[in-house]
């Protein structure tokens, strides 16, 4: 596929799209310094052969799109709700991609930090949000979806040096918040640790998009106004977001689907790639079948 840089919201977004031009858009949201070639070619392009035309993208701070300023301080981000940039800002970028690209409106999906996106873009744009698809998220409330303690080292390790070192703190991670119930396959795991290095990790970026999960203020109140087809998909061993964020996010949205998936952590092992597949399908096909 070939990548595009796109100025949108005042930075530049790399993206790419799989499947017709003319088949119905879906957007795909990755998560906490998550470049946007973790949504597997393969799952896209199952997707794409689902009837979508599938838009992935390096959120800010991720990937080649564009490397921002200030430094983040977690504890202010908790207490006073300041960071260099927030998730309403990362909602916008979304927005403002789909406006360059030139659609009105589209089927979102978001993994993790990348739902609470998608939940904001359907909180601030709501015309723009056809369905929405939750993955292993939360309603930014702070007594739902907690890590578990044993991942709290994790996500305030300093940045790896090198692209050796890089790799293997992503393999342990993946180790430590994977999917128990599924096999691990490292193989894969390091080529994509490779191949995300060698496109670009942006120092400090990780920690600013951190700060903007920690200053968000709880969505459940604005959630409860969402009025599109949604499914809410999370692991019920997901150590990283405990899966009380999933069930709180299904029952803030009117009317929304939960699937609850056994053994599934905090990542899309491939055998459940089909079954997250047809619940993004359905919950589509009910949005347009609706009107």
């Amino acid at each position: 596929m070939t990548e595009h840089l796109t100025r949108v919201n005042g930075v530049e977004l790399c993206h790419e799209a799989f499947g017709a031009p003319g088949a119905r858009p879906l957007l795909l949201i990755m998560g906490l310094g998550a470049p946007m070639i973790w949504w597997d070619e393969e799952f896209c392009t199952d997707l794409a052969e689902r009837g979508f035309r599938v838009i992935r993208f390096d959120n800010r701070d991720a990937g080649r799109s564009s490397r921002m300023r200030g430094r983040a301080n977690l504890a202010q981000a908790y207490v006073l709700r300041s960071a260099p940039y927030s998730l309403a800002d990362m909602a916008d970028d979304a927005a403002g991609l789909l406006d360059a690209l030139g659609v009105p409106a589209a089927h979102v999906a978001g993994a993790s930090m990348g739902g609470m996106i998608a939940q904001t873009l359907a909180i601030r744009h709501p015309a723009r949000v056809r369905s929405l698809t939750s993955i292993m998220s939360s309603t930014g409330g702070r007594l739902v979806g907690r890590p578990s303690p044993r991942t709290m080292p994790m996500l305030l390790t300093a940045p790896p040096r090198t692209r050796a070192d890089y790799v293997e703190l992503l393999v342990r991670t993946f180790r430590l918040i994977g999917s128990p119930g599924y096999p691990f396959d490292e193989d894969r795991m390091r080529r994509r640790a490779e191949r995300t290095y060698d496109r670009g990790v942006p120092p400090g970026g990780s920690l600013r998009q951190l700060a903007a999960i920690m200053a968000d203020r709880d969505r459940t109140p604005l959630l409860r106004r969402v009025r599109v087809p949604a499914l809410v998909v999370h692991g019920a061993r997901d150590p990283l977001v405990h899966p009380s964020g999933g069930r709180a996010t299904a029952r803030a949205i009117p009317g929304a689907d939960l699937d609850i998936i056994p053994g599934m952590g905090h990542d899309l092992p491939r055998a459940v790639w089909p079954r997250v597949i047809t619940g993004i399908s359905r919950i589509a096909d009910r949005a347009d079948t609706a009107g």
